[in-house]
């Protein structure tokens, strides 16, 4: 079997390489130019496609040939829709078998640009007449890393909005585990998922988790957008702007989910839990 891995350079789609790789699959990676070639290569692509998602003919090409395609959308890209479609479209016209996509949690939250993207692909998919696996998880782990060492240098956790609502999360490694169960087998197939770890917890138990973990009271922190937006040097207007929004949506509402049944059933075993993971980050 051959995939094609659109977003595998970067740090979520990346996890499910190895999860194909030791089921036997050979994986293509798409990327944008040629000078991440030798990057993929030690990512373990196999093959190595160039194409731009503005590009449906390049699409179409690095399409050609494949059995699956797994894909996940740039976050907060201004046509991030249009360009899931475009893929979307692109499979079809290669007459691709099997497409999995990585979505989100709650593609009905329209205030949030980057969940409501999520639903013309998805549509897309359900359009396409090929044998299609959405996956919706809620918020990665993963993103915990980005934060780790400012954790360790000032005993501060800190995010943009309140730190008393419960949010739930999801390690991406289980996520990537169901995509390749997806894209090699047949029992997920025409499936959508919600994928979350168990339990939800707001920042005040998470930091509480950290405190055990290192052995010393870890604070939470709950700065202003701006202020926090510049410590996290992010310059991208449209990022910043899909974060504000975000954030603000999180401050008022939380991110409810936390129901790991569906999770739990595909794996036949408990989903890694936040305290694992933040252990697992202690120790790295």
């Amino acid at each position: 079997m051959k995939v094609l891995m659109v977003g595998a350079t970067g740090k979520y789609a990346s996890l499910v390489v190895p999860e194909l790789k030791q089921r036997g699959v050979t994986v293509r990676f798409l990327v944008r130019n040629e000078s991440k070639s030798e990057a993929v290569r030690q990512q373990g692509a196999d093959e190595i496609a160039i194409a731009d998602f503005r590009d449906p003919a390049s699409l179409r090409a690095a399409a050609s040939g494949v059995d699956g395609v797994f894909h996940i959308n740039p976050a907060f890209a201004p046509d991030e829709a249009e360009l899931g479609v475009a893929m979307v479209e692109a499979a079809v016209s290669a007459k691709v078998r099997k497409f999995v996509f990585s979505s989100v949690i709650h593609p009905s939250i329209s205030k949030l640009s980057n969940h409501a993207a999520k639903r013309p692909v998805e549509e897309a998919l359900y359009e396409s007449g090929m044998e299609f696996t959405v996956l919706q998880p809620t918020m990665f782990m993963q993103n915990l890393n980005s934060s780790w060492n400012s954790v360790l240098e000032h005993g501060r956790f800190s995010l943009p909005y309140s730190k008393h609502v419960k949010a739930s999360y999801v390690d991406y490694r289980d996520v990537a585990e169901v995509a390749a169960l997806a894209l090699t087998g047949d029992k997920l197939s025409y499936g959508t998922f919600e994928l979350c770890a168990p339990g939800m917890v707001n920042r005040l138990e998470l930091v509480t988790l950290m405190s055990e973990a290192l052995g010393r009271t870890i604070e939470a922190g709950e700065p202003a957008f701006q202020e926090w937006v510049q410590t996290a040097h992010i310059n991208d207007v449209a990022i910043k702007e899909g974060l504000a929004r975000m954030y603000a949506n999180y401050n008022r509402y939380g991110f409810p989910g936390g129901n790991s049944l569906v999770l739990q059933a595909i794996l036949g075993r408990e989903p890694r839990s936040l305290k694992q993971y933040i252990y697992k980050l202690t120790n790295r």
